[in-house]
């Protein structure tokens, strides 16, 4: 990302807000109709779904324009633990299991994939050249 422009990230951040997210969204749609649930309440999980999660994604281009490049990939890191804890708790405790515990799980979890694909990043960095 750093050796990125603003108008590239923001390009893929929106093509993966849009394209994705549909597909997505296409892909829930279509099980909770093969799960028979009511058409309007798999619409409106559908759409829930797709509009949350863009607004997510518009959220992560907004500070890629707002932040300085060289900043930006650190301040999305850390806008999307943030997220990804909030969310976990909240989801933990509707489903009354230990929210901590899941926290910490889940941001584990993203801490491993972060680092994979950073790691990713650099290997076809260094092959591409």
């Amino acid at each position: 990302a750093a050796n990125s422009t603003r108008t590239a990230i923001v390009s893929a951040l929106l093509i993966a807000a849009l394209a994705d997210n549909l597909a997505d969204a296409l892909s829930i749609h279509v099980f909770q109709e093969s799960e028979h649930r009511d058409k309007e309440e798999a619409f409106t999980g559908t759409m829930t779904n797709f509009g949350t999660r863009l607004l997510l994604c518009i959220s992560f281009a907004l500070l890629v324009v707002l932040v300085p490049l060289v900043y930006a990939a650190k301040v999305a890191i850390v806008w999307g633990m943030l997220l990804l804890a909030a969310l976990t708790y909240l989801v933990a405790r509707e489903r009354k299991v230990k929210p901590m515990l899941e926290v910490i799980k889940h941001l584990l979890v993203a801490s491993a994939v972060i680092i994979v694909s950073m790691a990713i990043g650099r290997w076809i960095g260094a092959v591409l050249r």
